[in-house]
């Protein structure tokens, strides 16, 4: 140990340059990291979604071989899952959660390292799966046997990179777990905490109890493939259902987790800019855990096609409707939170609002899927897709949007574009409503989904959804010229950003006050 070393115990030379980002244990770097990431992943999985939709213009084959199409479809899937919206939203947990509980980092550092740059590992081998002979798996992104039993070695290869993600989440659940429970402010009780807190507490649960399960998934998938095990395979007395009800005891628990942060976010930013508290902050805690306890009964809703008894398909059908309660208690404080409130509507409460409105279309076309007979009609049309888009996209993504632009102020400490912010919106819901809406349409048709051609009676409303596809995706790119401009600069952003809610931002459903470790800080009752 050097003198100067000696002189100042504890105060070591922090690394610069590429290293500081490889080894940081700093829970801000990391969350950064993560959306960064997340920006990247998406506009992959954004480029191939562009690509199936060029190809579906119009009717027969364009541009890419079916085969490629498939390919595109699984990759399109797997990456947004895992690569963009699962690792943005715990980019923000990384940022935010230490913040509003007072704590000084996450409880587990360097574990935290460590979670995120598995994904980079993980993401790589899924993009690089289009390299190798034969291609990147085309099985579909939910890997159903047969079909991911007979493919190349790109098939392995997808499914050591799920296996890592996997790991990744399950690694940064349990930090975020104990950094909750256990590094909270003196004071700051679990029902005075932060709704976003609370939605990625209850989310981390899903993950470490779901991602074992994906894992014991594909892991069997892996020994059919390459070790002569018969799990799914019925020649050797497997059972390819089996498969089935094994991914979506994953699979629907999995939607909640890809949609619980983003209730978290939008519970953050309605109270702020309507300067009023959440209204039904309790209610919000336990219909979040609600929604939690009964996607782990529902997982057979996916599979009415299979062909299950009776009895089977009224318990699936019935329990799927149920969590339409919980939800709709979420909607209803959301909306009454707004009622007379002094709103204001800047660009992350206009994408909060788009977020509470679309998202309802998306579980309303839900429930009807929930309906056996209408679902078994309906199973593996565009209506499915435009159902689970118009949760994901305007549901997960614009609360990613709306978080971004609610909190870059506060990370970078510069106010970002308002009328560029504005613009992105307007183009965003614009476009994503013309891409996702023709296909209730095409599906109620009758057009299947996951494929490269389609008959003649669907062209106009493919030909609208590619369009609008387009719209939306290029003006992603207004938003990345949003961050890159307020990260280099822009106007100073003052202590407590959003002035007009003065003296709420920091209740109940907002962060804890800052302060220095010295003492407690003052909490709100």
């Amino acid at each position: 140990m050097s003198d100067a070393a000696h002189a100042h115990p504890g105060h070591h030379t922090h690394p610069t340059g590429i290293m500081r980002w490889l080894t940081t244990t700093n829970h801000k770097d990391i969350g950064t990291m993560y959306l960064w990431f997340a920006l990247i992943m998406l506009f992959s999985a954004g480029s191939m979604a562009l690509l199936i939709r060029t190809e579906l213009f119009q009717p027969g084959l364009q541009l890419v071989h079916p085969d490629f199409f498939n390919q595109l479809t699984t990759m399109h899937g797997l990456i947004m899952i895992f690569g963009a919206i699962m690792p943005a939203f715990t980019g923000f947990a990384n940022w935010q959660v230490p913040l509003m509980l007072g704590a000084p980092d996450m409880a587990f550092p360097r574990l935290n390292n460590w979670s995120f740059w598995l994904l980079p590992a993980a993401g790589l081998m899924l993009m690089s799966s289009f390299l190798l002979p034969g291609g990147a798996a085309a099985g579909g992104w939910t890997m159903y046997p047969p079909l991911f039993i007979q493919g190349g070695i790109s098939y392995d290869l997808t499914i050591l990179a799920v296996h890592i993600m996997g790991l990744s989440s399950i690694m940064g659940s349990i930090n975020i777990i104990t950094t909750i429970l256990n590094m909270r402010a003196p004071g700051l009780t679990l029902m005075k905490m932060p709704m976003f807190c609370w939605t990625w507490l209850i989310t981390a649960y899903l993950l470490i109890a779901t991602m074992p399960v994906l894992a014991g998934a594909v892991t069997m998938l892996l020994t059919d493939r390459n070790f002569g095990t018969h799990f799914f395979n019925a020649a050797g007395g497997g059972d390819p259902v089996m498969f089935q009800h094994i991914f979506w005891f994953f699979g629907h628990p999995e939607v909640y987790i890809l949609i619980l942060p983003a209730f978290g976010i939008v519970s953050q930013i309605i109270p702020t800019f309507s300067r009023k508290p959440l209204f039904g902050y309790a209610s919000m805690v336990y219909a979040t855990a609600s929604i939690a306890i009964l996607s782990f009964i529902v997982w057979a809703h996916h599979m009415f096609a299979v062909g299950m008894p009776v009895a089977a398909q009224l318990f699936f059908m019935f329990s799927t409707m149920l969590i339409a309660v919980p939800t709709g208690v979420k909607v209803f404080n959301w909306v009454a939170t707004m009622w007379k409130g002094s709103l204001t509507f800047e660009t992350p409460m206009l994408f909060a609002i788009a977020f509470v409105c679309l998202f309802t279309i998306g579980g309303f076309s839900g429930l009807v899927l929930a309906m056996a007979p209408v679902d078994i009609q309906l199973q593996d049309t565009y209506y499915v897709v435009a159902h689970f888009h118009y949760v994901l996209v305007s549901g997960a993504l614009f609360s990613i949007f709306a978080g971004i632009y609610y909190w870059l102020p506060k990370w970078t400490g510069h106010m970002y574009d308002e009328r560029l912010g504005k613009l992105h919106f307007w183009l965003s819901v614009i476009g994503m409503n013309i891409v996702f809406f023709p296909m209730h349409f095409l599906g109620l048709a009758g057009m299947p989904r996951r494929i490269p051609d389609y008959a003649l009676q669907f062209t106009e409303f493919n030909q609208i959804a590619t369009v609008g596809a387009f719209i939306f995706g290029f003006s992603q790119l207004i938003f990345l010229t949003v961050v890159l401009k307020t990260i280099r600069g822009g106007a100073k952003a003052p202590a407590r950003v959003w002035e007009g809610a003065e003296g709420l931002e920091w209740t109940v459903p907002s962060p804890a006050p800052y302060h220095t470790f010295e003492v407690a800080p003052v909490l709100s009752k």
